[in-house]
């Protein structure tokens, strides 16, 4: 018999703004169909094993969401009535926790936390009436997770099969604050272009994040491979066996050593120590050097690769340090990174035209509210002044 997570699913796989293009690309190298791009979400279809296999791979995603239900919902009555009818007894027990999060848009339901409660008591409902018993809500651990999606008189009701987001990969033990995130890092990694073959040198390495993302690009390790458990792990419908078979699969081309360095540098002490804290907590001490060092005096990697840098965006410096700190980047690539690709992401625009350079691509990117520029820079040996490239993207 059919439960209702068999054959053929409808999915929304999340992920960060201007990275949809590349995630439908990663999704197709992992087996998906039926891709379609919208804002920040890739829909496609796919099975419940392969659902699993997205989870722990992806990169780019931040949530892979199952449709289970769509319907028309005039008012909280009706929406409580088909939220009711569906099996939820094929996804948990009647002693486990939920959580629902609610989106309206366009729609007379203007409170979300109205169509949360009115979901969440058409669920204790379906189980109390059958058992006795009602789930419970936790909305840190809870056992399921559930969304509900309001568009104009249309509902969509979707299972969250990751659990907490991605992006929270499983490696980091620390954190500096304002830290990127692992999914925005390594989608910036792979915007870049860089190769594993090539050099990566991060000289504001932060907590290390981009240098454990380009380390585990390198070594062919999946996203989710440091994640401790995954949303669906708590389903009723949890195929063990299937999800182990898909882990040894995934991780069976990875390997602990790189075709070429893997470098990154801090000024702060503190910085420097988190990064370090969070290398050892991976596999990767071996392949990925730090050093305490100023980007100035920072010694450059001896073959040109790809630098991205994130620099502080203004917050606690005032006006003349942030753009001072921006020209002595420009000047320092200029001098030490001849035949380098340097990438800079960052939300001070104001500060990043005292870099000196001349961006020849820019893409806009998000890092959390933040409207960022992630701009590249050809670092030239010899004479700048005779090389020149028009932008190609903004």
């Amino acid at each position: 018999m059919k439960n209702i997570l068999s054959g053929q699913l409808n999915l929304v796989v999340s992920c960060h703004y201007g990275f949809e293009e590349l995630l439908a690309d990663e999704l197709k190298s992992l087996g998906v169909d039926n891709i379609e791009l919208h804002n920040r979400a890739v829909v496609c279809t796919a099975d419940l094993p392969l659902v699993y296999k997205i989870n722990y791979n992806s990169r780019l995603a931040l949530r892979v969401l199952i449709k289970i239900a769509t319907f028309e919902v005039p008012d909280g009555n009706t929406l409580y009535e088909e939220v009711y009818d569906l099996p939820w007894d094929e996804l948990i027990q009647p002693n486990n926790t939920i959580t629902i999060n609610s989106i309206c848009n366009q729609s007379a339901f203007d409170n979300t936390m109205f169509v949360s409660m009115r979901a969440k008591d058409a669920i204790a409902d379906f189980f109390r009436h059958r058992t006795g018993i009602r789930p419970s809500v936790d909305n840190e651990h809870p056992d399921l997770r559930i969304q509900v999606h309001i568009f104009r008189e249309q509902a969509t009701v979707l299972l969250d099969s990751s659990g907490n987001s991605l992006h929270m990969r499983g490696y980091r033990i620390g954190v500096n604050k304002a830290p990127i995130n692992e999914v925005l890092a390594a989608g910036l990694i792979i915007k870049s272009g860089w190769t594993t073959d090539q050099p990566f040198y991060d000289p504001m390495c932060g907590s290390g994040t981009f240098l454990i993302e380009a380390a585990m690009m390198s070594t062919a390790t999946p996203a989710g491979y440091y994640r401790k458990e995954f949303g669906f792990e708590r389903w009723k419908i949890f195929d063990e066996e299937a999800f182990k078979a898909m882990v040894l699969e995934s991780n069976a081309n990875r390997k602990l050593k790189t075709n070429a360095p893997i470098e990154g540098s801090d000024s702060a002490r503190k910085s420097l120590t988190i990064a370090r804290d969070n290398i050892k907590h991976t596999d990767f001490s071996g392949i990925i050097k730090t050093e305490l060092a100023d980007f100035e005096t920072a010694d450059a990697p001896e073959n040109p690769g790809t630098i991205i840098i994130n620099p502080p965006y203004g917050g606690r410096l005032d006006k003349d340090d942030i753009e001072v700190l921006y020209k002595r980047i420009g000047d320092t690539l200029k001098k030490n990174y001849g035949g380098h690709s340097a990438w800079i992401i960052t939300a001070n625009r104001e500060a990043a035209k005292h870099i000196g350079l001349h961006a020849t691509k820019k893409y806009i990117v998000f890092n959390g509210q933040l409207e960022c520029r992630f701009l590249k820079y050809d670092i030239y040996a010899g004479s700048k002044k005779a090389k020149h490239n028009t932008v190609e993207s903004e």
